[in-house]
């Protein structure tokens, strides 16, 4: 095949070509360093926007094809089984390509070697339910032909993975209607193709990864900043310096105080005055309203390499914090969340109602992040700071919608593609003073944000 007819091809399923450019494009922001394996005519590498692209394939005609048409991205003729290049990328793409692959799991073992701890790899393959259609297809001249050498499904590729020592991040399906009509496309595959069971007859698989062998950090010299949003906690501030545990190379303490009226304020300054020989602390107020407004403050002003979040209110103890740091020091994952549903609480630490909001809250962002939470809701986090400028970076995309902060850090997360792990907590009852959350005021805010985000993220 010419690079010309494969340019046709692609022409004349314009639909699909741009579904799935949409889709990835989702995955992966403009000015990325991408590694596309099997990159045909660079159709698609050039459509991501790389700041630094390179493409390769095994058809010499299809790399002078991009060489000479697309010729901003650099391409090189190389099969991925014997990979070599002496550069690392954010992002590697292998996109409906899986299938020429002769020997799938030595090509995964061989692109270890252009990844960072970042890289992601990304997958798209296509759900072999379809296989007699697009068969069909082929043979009325309605499909581009391919010359396959496996028939791997979702469930082999993933074993390869695990097998080449990467990571499964998420695992999505797209598309249930390949062909263009107009309004009955758009509405098949934006909304009903996207509920559970009729998903799992998505034309195209994205599976996102990242290298096992690549995440380890040295856990000496990594610094930990814990910010603590406090509002009317006078009564708990000293409490939480003295029982704050040593992590890592360093630990500080930054207190963030919002329109208290129990001096909270004032407390902050007289207990961090009071400890500064023994223990880093920095204070503030909050310009905004709301925790979400204090947690940003708290993430700019910090220095640590990892960043925590712990309520003032010590439901969840400091104590608990170095399990935290392990996980995310180790490259257990790249983003953690607290758990209080798993260990017995306390009497009172969570009112009926609010624990059957839990559970919503959990089932409904699993589905919608492609990733299980048990407690979307629980208040400590943990990101690293390198995470969290990117997170911030990407933040317009879907703006300053959270008071809470909570789901400002989800969704900003699931939309970099970082390994989520919970971390099962005990959950106790205040000591000192009441809730700042009121059950049905916020709960309706936490409805319409799940809603906001169905359309970001599935609907999009």
């Amino acid at each position: 095949m010419t690079g010309e007819e494969r340019e046709q091809w692609i022409s004349k399923n314009d639909y699909y070509a741009r579904s799935l450019v949409a889709h990835l494009k989702f995955i992966v922001p403009e000015g990325c360093a991408v590694l596309e394996i099997g990159c045909g005519t660079g159709y698609l590498l050039e459509e991501l926007k790389p700041a630094r692209g390179v493409g390769i394939d095994v058809s010499p005609e299809m790399i002078r094809f991009a060489r000479i048409r697309r010729p901003a991205n650099t391409y090189y003729e190389m099969d991925a089984e014997h990979l070599f290049l002496d550069q690392t990328f954010d992002y590697v793409i292998v996109s409906d390509t899986i299938g020429s692959f002769r020997d799938v799991q030595k090509a995964f073992e061989k692109i270890h070697q252009v990844f960072t701890p970042q890289t992601r790899l990304v997958i798209t393959s296509t759900n072999l339910i379809w296989r007699p259609l697009l068969h069909i297809a082929e043979r009325l001249g309605l499909k581009m032909p391919q010359v396959r050498q496996n028939w791997l499904d979702i469930h082999d590729i993933i074993s390869l993975l695990n097998l080449s020592d990467f990571e499964l991040i998420s695992n999505q399906r797209k598309m249930i209607f390949p062909k263009y009509i107009p309004l009955l496309s758009p509405f098949l595959n934006r909304y009903v193709g996207n509920f559970p069971l009729i998903n799992n007859l998505g034309l195209i698989t994205c599976l996102v990864a990242r290298s096992a062998r690549c995440v380890q950090r040295p856990i000496d010299n990594v610094s930990v900043s814990v910010i603590i949003p406090a509002r009317n906690e006078k009564g708990n501030i000293e409490a939480l310096i003295q029982r704050m545990p040593k992590m890592g190379g360093h630990t500080e303490i930054i207190f963030v105080e919002g329109n208290s009226t129990d001096q909270t304020w004032e407390e902050i300054q007289r207990q961090a005055s009071r400890y500064k020989e023994t223990h880093d602390i920095k204070w503030a107020q909050q310009d905004g309203k709301g925790k979400g407004d204090a947690v940003r403050k708290g993430f700019n002003m910090a220095s640590g390499d990892i960043l925590m979040i712990l309520d003032a209110d010590i439901t969840v103890s400091p104590e608990e914090l170095p399990k935290f740091f392990d996980a995310i020091a180790f490259g257990k994952a790249e983003f953690i969340n607290g758990s209080r549903l798993v260990y017995p609480m306390e009497k009172q630490a969570m009112r009926f109602l609010n624990l059957v909001g839990n559970k919503f809250f959990s089932l409904a962002f699993s589905w919608l992040l492609g990733q299980p939470l048990k407690d979307t809701l629980c208040g400590t986090k943990v990101i690293s700071r390198e995470n969290y400028i990117k997170l911030a970076a990407n933040r317009s995309y879907f703006g300053e919608f959270d008071p809470f902060g909570d789901f400002d850090l989800l969704f900003g997360a699931a939309k970099l593609s970082l390994k989520f792990i919970e971390i099962p907590i005990h959950y106790r009852a205040r000591s000192y003073g009441e809730t700042n959350i009121s059950r049905f005021k916020h709960g309706w805010l936490l409805l319409r944000m799940t809603f906001f985000a169905l359309n970001k993220i599935k609907f999009r």
